[in-house]
């Protein structure tokens, strides 16, 4: 891997009692990059990030960030990070301005630095317009942008940005992704969790899979998805019945194809040279969809473990769920 390691780790391990979170895991996360940890909720990526970030003690094994360890030199790697973290940090009752500017007094800065320090991560956000009102009225892309500004006040050399568009509007996942970027192009190296593989695929350069506190593969988006030979056709019958009756007559007919439930996946080189051939079988069946997908880093993380990255989420909007949390404790 080329260049320096930013962030490495040695057989990163973490246990909580018999559950094994983070197993013996070994990256190196060069200088200047956005290294994405993609997996479903679970799979140990936060509790990597906070190992990283020395919220959390490692069970075995060490990591070093910017040359310090995260075990014997805690102090020193808190000098040189910025964290972003799921859980809300901001006080609803408190101005954007004054978060940041307090967050930049805890750092130890004089009071005119620590002014200046807040006007430059407001307006790197895009919240200086907004930075006397109180948190409590700002919307969720807001909020996120206003924990990431209160993370930039000591010029972290190094950012963990865990799930940080977690519960966001299509827009504001996107307004955060080209701020993200600037971060990068700034020289500041960004190790991000998600379970979106679009937001993998767009701000990585480099993307680790993580699954049951494992790293299952590691490379570019491109090189990840260079793994997946051809498209993959999906049929989605009206009963598990059915499904099993059209994949039996797919295999009949010398098709690659594999049975979940009331849904096939057909593995084609090229699919547009099977579907013909598809849709003549499929002919009278109780077809319920069809859908074609290009190799991506849903279909990677499919092929290497058995299930998607969305398997078991529930579907509630956990932003807004902290957001009510936080208000009713309060």
């Amino acid at each position: 891997m080329p260049g320096n390691c930013a962030i490495e780790t040695f057989d990163l391990t973490k246990k909580f009692g018999d559950l094994t979170a983070v197993d013996h895991i070994n990256i190196c996360i060069p200088t200047g990059i956005v290294y994405s940890l993609l997996g479903p909720n679970g799979a140990g990526k936060t509790t990597t990030v906070n190992m990283l970030s020395t919220l959390l003690h490692p069970t075995s094994g060490d990591a070093s960030v910017m040359g310090y360890s995260i075990t014997r030199e805690k102090h020193k790697v808190r000098r040189v990070i910025g964290l972003v973290p799921q859980d809300l940090t901001a006080d609803d009752e408190l101005t954007g301005w004054e978060n940041v500017y307090i967050q930049a007094k805890l750092y130890g800065l004089s009071s005119e630095e620590a002014k200046r320090k807040t006007r430059e991560a407001l307006e790197f956000m895009e919240l200086w317009e907004h930075r006397d009102r109180r948190v409590s009225t700002y919307s969720g892309g807001m909020r996120r942008r206003l924990e990431i500004a209160m993370s930039l006040v000591n010029d972290p050399q190094v950012m963990f940005l865990d799930e940080p568009t977690l519960g966001l509007d299509v827009h504001s996942r996107r307004h955060l992704w080209s701020l993200i970027t600037r971060l990068k192009e700034q020289g500041t190296t960004i190790l991000l969790t998600t379970h979106y593989m679009e937001e993998a695929e767009y701000l990585a350069d480099r993307v680790a899979i993580m699954d049951r506190g494992k790293i299952v593969a590691e490379d570019t988006p491109d090189g990840l998805k260079a793994r997946i030979r051809g498209d993959r056709i999906y049929l989605k019958l009206k009963t598990p019945g059915d499904a099993a009756q059209v994949h039996k007559a797919l295999l009949d007919e010398g098709y690659e194809a594999s049975l979940n439930n009331d849904t096939i996946v057909v593995k084609a080189e090229r699919s547009e040279e099977i579907l013909p051939g598809l849709i003549t079988i499929l002919q009278g069946r109780p077809l319920v969809e069809i859908r074609v997908v290009k190799p991506n880093l849903e279909e990677v993380f499919i092929e290497l473990t058995g299930r998607s990255l969305r398997e078991g989420e529930e579907h509630f909007d956990s932003f807004k769920y902290r957001v009510m949390r936080r208000r009713m404790r309060g």
